[in-house]
């Protein structure tokens, strides 16, 4: 440490800008971060994690080049310095990789919003309530009383599906009805229209899947709130079982309407 004091080509001149050089980095640091934090109070859509990691980033940036343009006033060689700072750049790198991909995601998130607290999302087979947006996940109450910390890097490259977007979501139920009774899909709408909770601004779509003398299949669509998507659809089966059963007419309703069944060539 001796040695490497001696060697350096100190005069008063290299003392005073160094001197300057550390004091201007300290103000500039200031600056910054006072500047930063009146920018950033303009984007409400970023957390206080995200902003307050921002303006420490940027403040130690800062600071540390202006102790780097001290040391060079000083005559110390910065090279040794900047190959130290590439290595704990790229450990950090390395070792923060997943922390830094997840604070990136946030960003975008919070900056671009294409889910917003209170809405519903549907992500990697996750569906429920968005209750808060951080730097590190998306935290999500599913219907069913979990919580759920997905993380924002996961969030982007998984398929994103918003279901508040429009206010209103879509589910289906199938019908399955024996015999060939007539008026079938007028009757199953009306049922479905007097559900409480199903949305009357959009049309009830009842539609055709197969007809023969010993059964009628129809797929019926119907929309409602994003969030009542199991009570409303399992009111719409109890509401067009009832509703046939009244009638005598043996009706099976499935909330998950399952998969054609393959079908012989020789039955068609």
């Amino acid at each position: 440490m001796a040695e490497w004091v001696a060697s350096l080509d100190i005069d008063g001149w290299s003392l005073l800008f160094a001197a300057l050089s550390l004091v201007a980095g300290w103000i500039l640091s200031r600056l910054a971060r006072r500047g930063l934090t009146r920018l950033l109070v303009r984007l409400p859509s970023l957390g206080e994690a995200v902003k307050t990691a921002i303006v420490r980033i940027v403040v130690y940036a800062i600071i540390l080049l202006g102790v780097g343009v001290a040391l060079g006033f000083l005559g110390a060689s910065v090279q040794p310095l900047l190959a130290v700072a590439l290595i704990v750049g790229v450990v950090l790198v390395l070792v923060l990789r997943g922390i830094a991909d997840n604070f990136a995601a946030g960003v975008v998130l919070q900056t671009r919003r294409p889910i917003e607290v209170g809405d519903v999302l549907t992500s990697d087979d996750v569906e429920g309530e968005v209750v808060e947006l951080n730097g590190r996940a998306v935290v999500v109450k599913t219907f069913d009383g979990r919580l759920v910390h997905l993380p924002n890097g996961a969030v982007l490259q998984q398929p994103l599906v918003n279901e508040s977007a429009h206010g209103a979501r879509r589910s289906e139920v199938e019908v399955r009805v024996g015999g060939a009774a007539d008026g079938m899909p007028e009757a199953i709408a009306e049922a479905v229209r007097a559900v409480d909770g199903v949305h009357q601004r959009e049309h009830v779509d009842v539609l055709s899947r197969s007809r023969s003398p010993e059964r009628q299949i129809y797929r019926v669509r119907f929309w409602h709130h994003p969030k009542h998507g199991t009570a409303v659809s399992s009111a719409v089966v109890d509401a067009l079982a009832d509703a046939f059963a009244g009638r005598g007419i043996p009706v099976t309703v499935t909330s998950d309407p399952p998969a054609a069944p393959l079908t012989p060539p020789f039955e068609i």
